[in-house]
């Protein structure tokens, strides 16, 4: 008996136009790779009152938070978040807009999830987040 083949989306790039026989094939399509971590962030909106949030994944481009306030997509928020390196606690501070909103996965990090793009760093902020991306790739190729 013969079984019909299903279609298959697959992801790709401009650049890439190659096609998966019989499977998925994904391609990232983002310009900087995602990394997985868990960090506390607070961050203000134009109220100026700072609030608490997680961030679930983080790149040089952006990083993905849930948050426990709605916050319209194209609102600007200034962010830090907060990790240690060695036994020093630091920061990153940034500018960020919210640029897409989405369901809650874990219900206990917020009510809310959102894509925040960084718009501009702090000084200093944004090898700190080099090099915190760095060694949580590292860490995560163990």
């Amino acid at each position: 008996m013969d079984f019909p083949k299903f279609l298959t989306t697959n992801r790709r790039t401009r650049e890439d136009r190659t096609r998966s026989e019989g499977g998925v094939f994904l391609v990232e399509r983002r310009e900087h790779p995602r990394h997985i971590l868990e960090l506390p962030i607070n961050y203000s909106d134009v109220d100026g009152k700072e609030h608490w949030g997680i961030a679930a994944d983080a790149s040089e481009g952006g990083v993905s938070v849930y948050l426990p306030d709605v916050i319209e997509e194209g609102s600007l928020l200034k962010i830090e978040m907060f990790f240690t390196m060695g036994s020093e606690l630091n920061k990153i501070k940034a500018m960020a807009e919210v640029v897409w909103s989405g369901p809650v996965a874990k219900k206990a990090w917020g009510k809310y999830r959102y894509g925040l793009a960084f718009q501009a760093f702090h000084t200093g902020s944004l090898a700190k987040l080099k090099i915190l991306l760095k060694e949580t790739a590292e860490s995560q190729s163990e």
